[in-house]
């Protein structure tokens, strides 16, 4: 075949075209041929457009058993799978510009997407990028044990966090020394789903017995938590008398942070207080954190709940958007802004089982 006439013309035409089309539209372009590709991801493009709004997406994280060297799912390894809720449409942001094997997605903050991936050695780094500029930045070395057992937290001023039982890692772009800080947990069990809110970390802990489980609610301020003469008790449980069995009509409970100074805590609405019940629904609890009152946000439709009665499930999203991922399910259920929906077309073969995360992808962050 021929040269394609669009190949002909010069650079700066090109991106005079493609500068008037939407920033999602661009990136779907991208993907087209190596020419726009090229083309879309040229410095002198991206400063272009780089007064471009952000995108409202969420992001996918592939399965545990695909990060284990499932070579025949490389495809979800080379790229970000997003949903863009605006326009209801699955996108895909290539990592191929990361010199290292296996990227793993894992958290995202103001348009920096954090994973895991293997280096040379083959031990695990951590690394910060933005997939829309194709910059990144290499976080210092870590053992591959942190990947396995900790969970990345990173706040509003990206200081990152990696957090587990006994130990908790701390590490910011703006300190001296650019190394990992490592300071006591001291939590009573693994947390679960630890998030972020308002310069503070909570995370759900189960104090209960080998037979039945029985979850708290534990916080501690970031500054607590840099603080060697409060290290043996950074920690808080937090507990009012008002909140009466609020934990234990919960089955597997999940933290998701809400709109401002809130949590969203989500799980199966136990039908008893039998050791192996079924769930009613699914709800989901908001917790204000100036009044510390809980109230209900909403459950789970019944003709949508039936999908995830007998199923393992995960949950992920953030403000007033939660998705769900079912085993088997084949598509994603969204509770997004008060109303429900059904995300179909998810990557993969309907069997996975993803977590993920929110993400504002922005062209100006700068890892």
């Amino acid at each position: 075949m021929g040269e394609s006439p669009i190949s002909r013309l010069p650079e700066d035409t090109l991106h005079q075209i493609f500068s008037s089309l939407p920033l999602r539209e661009i990136m779907i372009c991208r993907s087209v041929c190596k020419l726009f590709n090229q083309t879309l991801t040229s410095s002198s493009f991206m400063h272009l457009i780089s007064t471009r709004s952000h995108l409202n997406l969420l992001g996918l994280r592939p399965p545990h058993h695909h990060h284990n060297h499932h070579s025949r799912h490389v495809s979800l390894h080379s790229c970000i799978h997003v949903y863009d809720l605006d326009q209801n449409k699955w996108l895909r942001f290539s990592l191929d510009f990361l010199p290292f094997r296996s990227p793993h997605p894992v958290a995202s903050s103001l348009g920096l997407v954090y994973l895991w991936a293997d280096s040379p050695d083959s031990s695990k780094s951590l690394i910060v990028c933005n997939p829309l500029t194709r910059q990144y930045r290499v976080l210092p070395q870590l053992g591959s044990a942190w990947s396995r057992h900790g969970s990345v937290l990173v706040d509003s001023r990206n200081r990152v966090m990696v957090l587990t039982e006994l130990a908790a890692l701390y590490f910011s772009f703006s300190q001296k020394t650019q190394q990992w800080l490592k300071f006591s947990s001291n939590l009573p069990s693994k947390p679960r789903s630890p998030i972020v809110i308002s310069n503070s970390i909570f995370a759900l802990c189960d104090v209960g017995s080998p037979w039945r489980s029985k979850w708290k609610l534990f916080s501690c301020a970031v500054k607590n938590l840099l603080n060697l003469n409060v290290m043996n008790n950074n920690w808080e449980c937090l507990e009012r008398h008002e909140w009466g069995d609020i934990f234990d009509i919960m089955k597997r409970p999940r933290l998701i942070p809400g709109n401002g100074n809130k949590i969203l805590m989500i799980g199966g609405l136990k039908s008893s207080y039998s050791f192996n019940q079924s769930c009613l629904t699914i709800l989901i609890l908001r917790l204000d954190l100036e009044t510390m009152e809980w109230e209900e946000a909403t459950r789970m439709p019944e003709a949508m709940h039936r999908w995830f009665q007998d199923s393992k499930f995960k949950v992920f999203g953030g403000g007033n958007k939660v998705c769900f991922s079912g085993k088997k399910v084949g598509r994603l259920a969204l509770w997004d802004c008060c109303k429900w929906r059904w995300i179909d077309g998810v990557p993969g073969n309907g069997d996975e089982l993803f977590r993920g995360f929110t993400y504002e992808a922005r062209l100006t962050a700068v890892p």
